[in-house]
């Protein structure tokens, strides 16, 4: 196209002559970099996910307002752009320039780069060459040589006489992450990057992120992965194995091994930054604790056996017990940990092989009240918008979730759209960092969720804050709604939960008032008895607001592990099949047969907490649990034992030695996310592309393959395991993954529904709900029955999370540095009951329950209300399930984790 044509389309400035279209708010480094022709302008202090900063002037650019006018020497990371505009990228004078900065620089850096961990990669070495510095004419200073490198965090490591003192680290810390740990101390040639109060790394508050060693252009910050080196013969990009978030990574493997982690720029998730798990806490997978041979349990001890002995006796006892008991005697229990396609294959297996329902996942013990009340809302138990769009929110909702710890890249972007500006609701029993930023925080008793969102409701009928279009044209139910949640009295509920009335109703009028807001919720939403009728009554303050099926807005459950929400979309759980058919309809069993050649089972499948009690009674004789520690994370644990205890047949597939294979008749020897190819569906229905980056190890299988194997011993015929063909299978099983292939979803994957031409979808009920209409529901808020049975007796409630630095069970994550951050579970006590029971902090503590109890060392906290107590359950060596109830939400048992009725007292050291 020439000048003249471009000219009369768009507006235009000129790069090194060449005519090139503008666009609004940007820079004309950005401008470069838009075009791909960046490379012409190097930089030092820029970083594309950070706000211009105009420190190092190395990316200075000549510009003249006209083709034939004078020029002006411009930071051109800053400079906006302009039509009209002519930029020089070379001219002798900005070479002269930029190479009098660097060699500037470098009078005051060690010029050992031969043996710098970032030879080869790194941007003050690669710019230094780009502008011909051969050698240094300067003085050097001794100021920063001389500072001792700082070691002492398990991940970060300082040599402050590398550092240019271009404050990207500092930035990416302030911008990216949100902590401020890092800031630049003093002036001139004593200016350097401190942390905290000039603290050690390792004794600050950072949270080991890893955005300030990714960022910085030196070796000045780094990490003990050495992840900028050069050394990898390959780069395999794959998704996170931890939280619902799907970060992207690029693994780093020299000779089939994992070097480092980083993460991609482009990643339309994460952007280029990810958190301590996704990034450092990787050494599990070669970990000497994996599991490498099939066991098989021999007079109460584990004996190896080969994988044909092992299938030999899965299969023999197997098909004894179907013969004897029927199918239904089998029972099988997938995991969020595993691949959509090895989820999808594990319910056929239940279903079509083994001939039963009896199928569920760990979604069962967190999200299952999220995807039943959407359901019965919208027609759809899933996220209905994308992260993304917190970009265009003016109001965020977080209830019964810190994203921060749980979820870490989104709770960074929460946190940074609160710091901008935005308006932030917490609705909490515990003050979370989002809690401390937040224009409201509703700081209320754990199990009265329906109570302040009933008051929340009336409040903003009350106020006349309706979207009645919306209502009239989109819902129903509304009118049956309105008559109830008006004959309410608001100030009974907000005593009931604790709260301010005032504040509720400040909360209320923020939200509604708002042009986009957007809710988010965790596990402190559907981990409650009434766990389902909360999910419900978050959609009744979205459609009762018109917040839904835009940008901007929605329903966004946080989901809890990194696949919880693609096991439940393949089918894991007893009464749907891949895809949500109810098992219960003909048309959908019909479907099914048609689909994997076999008849459908019939009778109602068992959830999880019920397989426990059928196991304690004797109906189910047999159970295959794929990478879930059910001993160790469903709540009971007594219970959970003695009915794991209790089966003919136990088959644990897994990749350590956890406590439920301890219990197992069989333990089959698995594989890792870095070992293997298939697709997770994060929290938003992105489905991404998992890439193994090593082989499994020697004796492991992949766990698919593991499944497969045994489908065909016993009589079923199913193709070896391969990534790209399950998926076919998938998406001509799964209705909403009809146009997902291997090769269309890409680096970012796409959202489901992914339709037939490969199309996926950002936003869910954009014109209608999957239902037809949005349909209201009125529920009453009701004590647990844990509260009213054991309150008395003990009179503390007890909730309940999981911490930043470890994952659920931690069998992954304690054999990693993070051990060395955080090695056991901590009881958080308000200061009345500390005072009360003469409990400091450091004590060992006795928590108690009906059931059980255990010994947790205490901090005494004002983070949480007097008559609660809070602790994590990732340490086997305490079991905090020893002391959770099997109390359940009413309408999926999701266990209520969230409220538990426990009492404490200090632990008192018996002396000799």
């Amino acid at each position: 196209m020439s000048e003249q044509s471009l000219d009369l389309a768009q507006k235009l400035a000129w790069l090194d002559g060449q005519a090139l279209s503008i666009q609004d708010d940007e820079t004309i480094l950005a401008f470069a970099r838009r075009h791909k022709l960046s490379n012409r302008i190097p930089t030092l202090c820029d970083d594309p996910r950070l706000m211009p900063f105009g420190a190092c002037r190395v990316c200075s650019v000549d510009v003249a307002l006209t083709a034939d006018g004078g020029t002006k020497t411009m930071a051109s990371c800053h400079t906006p752009i302009s039509e009209g505009m002519h930029i020089y990228t070379s001219t002798p004078k900005v070479q002269k320039l930029r190479r009098n900065i660097i060699e500037l620089v470098l009078t005051d850096h060690p010029l050992d780069c031969l043996t710098c961990e970032v030879n080869g990669n790194c941007q003050l070495q690669d710019v230094a060459a780009s502008v011909g510095i051969r050698d240094v004419r300067y003085w050097q200073p001794k100021t920063h040589l001389d500072r001792e490198k700082d070691s002492s965090h398990p991940y970060m490591r300082m040599d402050l006489s590398k550092c240019i003192n271009c404050s990207r680290c500092v930035r990416a810390c302030d911008e990216i992450q949100g902590e401020f740990v890092l800031s630049m101390s003093s002036r001139g040639f004593d200016s350097k990057i401190i942390t905290d109060d000039n603290m050690l790394f390792g004794d600050s508050s950072c949270v080991s992120c890893g955005a300030c060693a990714d960022t910085c252009p030196t070796a000045a910050i780094s990490d003990v992965f050495q992840s900028k080196s050069k050394e990898a013969d390959k780069v395999v990009r794959t998704i996170c194995s931890y939280c619902g978030v799907g970060c992207n990574l690029d693994v780093s493997v020299k000779d089939n091994r994992v070097l480092s982690i980083r993460a991609p720029l482009d990643a339309e998730v994460n952007q280029g930054h990810t958190c301590l798990m996704g990034r450092y806490a990787f050494r599990f997978y070669n970990h000497p604790d994996r599991l490498t041979t099939p066991l098989i349990k021999k007079d109460g001890e584990f004996e190896s056996v080969s994988w044909d002995e092992a299938y030999k006796f899965i299969v023999t006892k197997l098909q004894k017990i179907k013969a004897e008991n029927g199918g239904d005697a089998i029972a099988g229990i997938s995991s969020s940990r595993c691949t959509n396609e090895e989820n999808f294959l594990m319910q056929k297996f239940i279903r079509a092989v083994c001939g039963t329902n009896n199928i569920d996942c760990c979604a069962r013990v967190c999200h299952s009240p999220t995807a039943f009340g959407m359901q019965q809302s919208f027609g759809t138990g899933a996220a209905t918008n994308s992260i993304a769009d917190l970009a265009y929110t003016d109001v965020i909702l977080v209830t019964g979730a810190n994203p921060t710890a749980a979820h870490p890249v989104t709770g960074a972007k929460i946190k940074q759209r609160a710091m901008s500006g935005k308006i932030l609701i917490v609705i909490d029993p515990v003050v979370t960092e989002l809690a401390r930023l937040a224009n409201y925080h509703l700081q209320l008793k754990p199990g009265t969720n329906v109570a302040v969102f009933n008051a929340i409701l009336y409040y903003i009928v009350k106020n006349d804050l309706l979207d009645k279009p919306f209502i009239d044209s989109r819902c129903e139910g509304y009118e049956e709604f309105l008559e109830k949640i008006l004959k309410l009295d608001p100030l009974v509920l907000c005593e009931i939960a604790g709260l301010d009335p005032e504040l509720v109703e400040s909360a209320a009028i923020a939200y509604a008032s708002a042009n986009n807001a957007m809710s988010f919720h965790g596990l402190g939403v559907t981990e409650h008895s009434q766990g389902s009728k909360t999910v419900m009554l978050i959609a009744n303050l979205a459609m009762l607001t018109g917040n839904i099926g835009r940008p901007g807005v929605g329903v966004n459950p946080l989901r809890g592990q990194n696949n919880v929400q693609g096991a439940a979309d393949m089918g894991c759980q007893p009464h749907q099949g891949a895809g949500y058919l109810p098992m219960s309809e003909p048309e959908n069993m019909q479907y099914y047969e048609d689909k994997y050649g076999v008849k459908s089972p019939i009778t109602t499948g068992l959830k999880i907490p019920e397989m426990f009690d059928a196991a304690l009674n004797g109906d189910l004789k047999a159970m295959w649990i794929m990478g879930e520690d059910v001993a160790q994370t469903d709540p009971n644990t007594k219970h959970v034992v003695k009915a794991l205890s209790n089966l003919d047949l136990l088959v644990v597939q897994e990749i350590f030695f956890s406590e439920t294979a301890k219990l197992a008749d069989v333990i089959l020897p698995g594989t890792s996310f870095l070992e293997k190819s298939g697709t997770f569906t994060n929290g938003e229905r992105r489905v991404q592309r998992v890439q193994a980056a090593v082989p499994p190890l020697v004796g492991t299988k992949l766990d698919g393959q593991i499944i497969i194997d045994v489908m065909n011993r016993m009589g079923y015929p199913q193709a070896d395991f391969d990534a790209v063909e399950m998926l076919k299978e998938v998406a001509d099983v799964v209705p909403f993954f009809i146009g997902a292939t291997w090769d269309n979803l890409g680096d970012n994957g796409k959202q489901w529904p992914i339709l037939a031409g490969g199309e996926d979808t950002k936003i869910l009920h954009d014109e209608s709900f999957k239902r037809g209409k949005g349909k209201f529901h009125y529920f009453d808020w009701a004590e647990t029955t844990e509260l009213e049975e054991n309150g008395s007796q003990f009179p503390l409630i007890l909730t309940t999370s999981r911490i930043l630095q470890h994952y659920n069970c931690s069998t992954m994550t304690r054999r990693t540095f993070n051990e060395r951050i955080v090695s056991e579970d901590i009881l958080l006590i308000n200061p009345r009951e500390a005072n009360l029971k003469g409990i400091i902090d450091g004590d060992r503590t006795r928590l108690f329950s009906s059931r059980g109890e255990v010994f947790l060392k205490a901090k005494i906290s004002e983070n949480i209300k007097p008559g609660i107590v809070f602790t994590t359950f990732h340490f086997p060596e305490q079991m905090v399930n020893n002391v959770t109830s099997h109390v359940t939400d009413e309408e999926t048992l999701c266990p209520e984790y969230k409220v538990v009725a426990v009492n404490i007292e200090k632990q008192e050291i018996a002396h000799a």
